[in-house]
């Protein structure tokens, strides 16, 4: 099933993805998330994957109920977690660590022992240690044990790593009435609890919370990194280093100096990555780095050669645009599958579920990478090769891919369920989109370049879109079908929402085409069929016979349901599309796009729910990770701010963007910035900041940017010859009245 329409309400609607299987995710996890439940928190205050309560007179101290982080004491830089209690009798609390998770996200843990490192303000024994328990996906638990028992003890004053082997756990010296179902493989979440009632009060710093194996006895560091490379933007240093090659290579440990002499340990990577974002506060600033790499064991390895000085310093408004064009692309450029070119789904996640419609936005950007220069054209030139003989060699159903493919096979992922087993016609077409402007921009006379434009042509010309009618008199398309199911899911396309770019590419398809007249009796019809879909995902009457005529915050909107939308709908069918100074009966798209944006910006600075940080220079509700549903209305706003949202609707609101983009970086700095640009959204209300990255929502800032700043993609997407005829087919005639 096609999360994009509204992603999990599509899901709701369908009815067939399971909580289960949207918490937990498939698929093969990185060696970093098989064993590592915390090294540091990217939430200021308090962890956000974590929760506490307490019953008096005990005490135990939470910031918004959530465990507090700590700054001066750590073992894997820069912070750890502050669990300070005191155990009374007759009370009680409970401190919980808990690990992120979303769909296609795995963690399938291997070890056989819980451990971390703890540094004791006092000496912990057993008449005054915590207790500890593990609870797995299915709320299966462990037994709680005493962190220290017998004679043993956690001393004063230094750094102890404590190893609970899951014998002990499982095995404690009191029974239960049933056997123990916990399974580590699915561990979710440790949880620290109140032991004997000293009615003292203690603090423990916990850090590096692992499940692993821990009677190897490595003693062997891992190779030192190779050379560092050091580029200083604005308020933050790109650093980058030549990886190690270890099998049991766990992460990084990255080393600033401000005098090339004195080196602090100032953060940690996961091993499969070789790049950090270091924010260093306002300009000027000169620093030196190196980096260091550790092992499943704890084993650190000697430390890289360090890089020569870089600086920070003021940007331009358009060094800044092209700052974040650049982060945002290598997501596609660095995570990209060995195999098959495309981008994963989401990272963290399973690296092999790769998303077909975020990697066509990827191509996209991957072209606006060869022109600012980012990578070469060779280089983006065989990547797009990559990806279009993987394409080629793909499961396809009459044409079309599906949402999810296997990396390594090419083979379709039911991910959304047994239904979801075949074509996805909306996925297919965000693909399309992004090689045909492809097609377009790699004209030169290259063998490299004549087969990707073959191989498009190819591809483009074998998608059977009048397939998807599902009937030959059909008056609407279809989004799915399935070699086994057929058209059970039977989901129509009906607008206004992100699928217009299928309606056109449909009726352009130079070998299976749909009539002209199917835009209008399908994607903006109004039977009573249409009325009652628009109402059923919306729930208001508003828009629902496509046109609109509203007024929101003073703001008029021609088309759209309700008060507009998640904003993503102003972007998916637009990266190639040009609406400028062109309308169809209904509208000009590029005027209700503007209208849409401006009234999801207004929704932000009314802010009815009372969320924090909502204002004119954040907002945007939109798809993505954690939202409560991405439009603007009270019900499906949980204060999630998508990032992209603002920033692909430069185009739209030039000023009101590059504002939003200002405050993100500078203002909010690491707890929304990565190495692959803006992470997904945050919270500020629950406190959520999250290095996550989508492949639907990193494309769209470097595409729109670049559509607002040059009108590249617009243009190679509108030179298609097969382009404007369909659009005269359809009605679109030059608007007079464009601004």
């Amino acid at each position: 099933m096609n999360r994009l329409f509204s992603k999990l309400l599509v899901l709701v609607l369908l009815g067939f993805a399971s909580p289960t299987l949207l918490a937990a995710g498939k698929g093969t996890p990185s060696f970093y998330d098989r064993h590592v439940i915390f090294d540091n928190s990217q939430s200021d205050g308090g962890h956000g994957s974590s929760s506490g309560w307490l019953i008096a007179p005990s005490a135990l101290e939470l910031i918004d109920g959530t465990v507090p982080i700590e700054t001066q004491h750590f073992v894997s830089p820069p912070n750890a977690l502050k669990l300070s209690w005191k155990s009374a009798p007759g009370g009680a609390w409970e401190a919980t660590i808990g690990i992120t998770r979303r769909y296609a996200r795995p963690f399938k843990f291997d070890g056989d022992a819980l451990t971390f490192w703890c540094f004791s303000d006092s000496e912990i024994t057993a008449a005054n240690s915590p207790r500890v328990y593990l609870t797995d996906v299915n709320k299966h638990g462990t037994n709680a044990v005493t962190l220290v028992s017998g004679s043993e003890r956690i001393p004063a004053g230094r750094w102890t790593q404590v190893k609970l082997p899951f014998t002990t756990i499982f095995d404690g010296s009191v029974k239960g009435t049933d056997d123990i179902q916990f399974e580590v493989r699915e561990t979710l979440a440790v949880t620290f609890l109140q032991g004997l009632d000293d009615n003292e009060k203690h603090t423990l710093y916990l850090d590096d919370i692992q499940i692993r194996d821990i009677g190897s006895g490595d003693t062997t560091a891992p190779p030192a990194p190779g050379a560092v490379t050091v580029r200083g933007y604005e308020r933050h240093f790109d650093v980058s280093w030549a990886p190690t090659a270890a099998d049991d290579l766990l992460a990084y440990r990255v080393y600033r100096s401000w005098d090339a002499k004195t080196f602090e340990a100032i953060g940690t990577q996961q091993g499969s990555r070789s790049r950090f974002a270091d924010f260093v506060g306002a300009p000027p600033r000169k620093a030196f780095y190196r980096v260091t790499a550790l092992d499943l064991a704890g084993n650190e390895s000697a430390p890289s050669p360090a890089s020569t000085g870089a600086s920070t310093r003021a940007f331009t408004d358009d060094e800044l645009l092209t700052m974040v064009q650049e982060a945002t692309f290598r997501y596609y450029w660095e995570a990209g599958h060995p195999v098959a070119g495309l981008a994963p789904e989401v990272l963290p996640g399973d690296s092999n579920l790769l998303a077909l419609g975020g990697s066509g936005f990827g191509v996209m950007a991957m072209l606006v990478a060869a022109e600012r220069g980012f990578v070469t054209r060779d280089a983006v030139a065989e990547r797009i090769l990559k990806i279009v003989r993987f394409l080629a060699r793909a499961d396809r159903f009459h044409g079309a891919w599906p949402h999810f493919l296997n990396g390594d096979t090419g083979k379709a992922v039911p991910f959304f369920g047994k239904y979801d087993n075949g074509g996805d016609l909306v996925e297919t077409a965000f693909m399309i989109q992004g090689l045909l402007a492809a097609r377009r921009y790699f004209d030169h006379d290259t063998e490299v370049e004549r087969e990707i434009r073959d191989t498009v042509t190819r591809l483009w010309r074998e998608v059977e879109w009048s397939w998807y009618r599902q009937t030959p008199d059909s008056d609407v398309l279809y989004w799915h079908w399935s070699p086994d199911h057929g058209f059970h899911i039977n989901h129509p396309l009906i607008g206004w929402n992100e699928t217009m770019i299928v309606y056109l590419l449909a009726i352009a398809s130079p070998t299976h085409p749909v009539p002209a007249a199917l835009y209008h009796t399908g994607w903006a019809g109004t039977s009573e069929r249409h009325v009652r879909y628009r109402q059923y995902w919306s729930r208001t009457t508003a828009g629902n016979r496509y046109t609109n005529g509203g007024t929101w915050y003073g703001i008029k909107l021609d088309v759209g349901v309700g008060n507009g939308s998640d904003l993503f709908f102003t972007h998916f069918s637009y990266f190639g599309f040009d609406p400028r100074g062109i309308r169809d009966r209904y509208t000009n798209y590029f005027k209700n796009n503007r209208a849409i944006t401006l009234i999801n910006r207004a929704y932000g600075i009314d802010n009815p729910r009372g969320f924090v940080g909502y204002g004119a220079d954040t907002w945007g509700l939109s798809a993505g990770v954690n939202t409560g549903g991405g439009r603007p209305l009270p019900r499906d706003d949980n204060g999630t701010i998508n990032v992209m949202a603002s920033l692909a609707s430069m185009p739209y609101t030039p000023e009101e963007s590059l504002a939003a983009l200002k405050h993100y970086y500078r203002d909010l700095g690491a707890k929304v910035w990565g190495i692959y640009g803006f992470h997904d959204g945050f919270n500020q209300t629950q406190n959520w900041y999250e290095e996550v990255y989508m492949a639907l929502n990193q494309a769209p800032i470097t595409v729109m940017i670049e559509n607002h700043r040059t009108g590249l993609l617009w243009e190679l997407f509108m030179a298609n010859p097969e382009i404007q005829p369909a659009l005269d087919g359809i009605g679109f005639v030059k608007d007079e009245a464009a601004d």
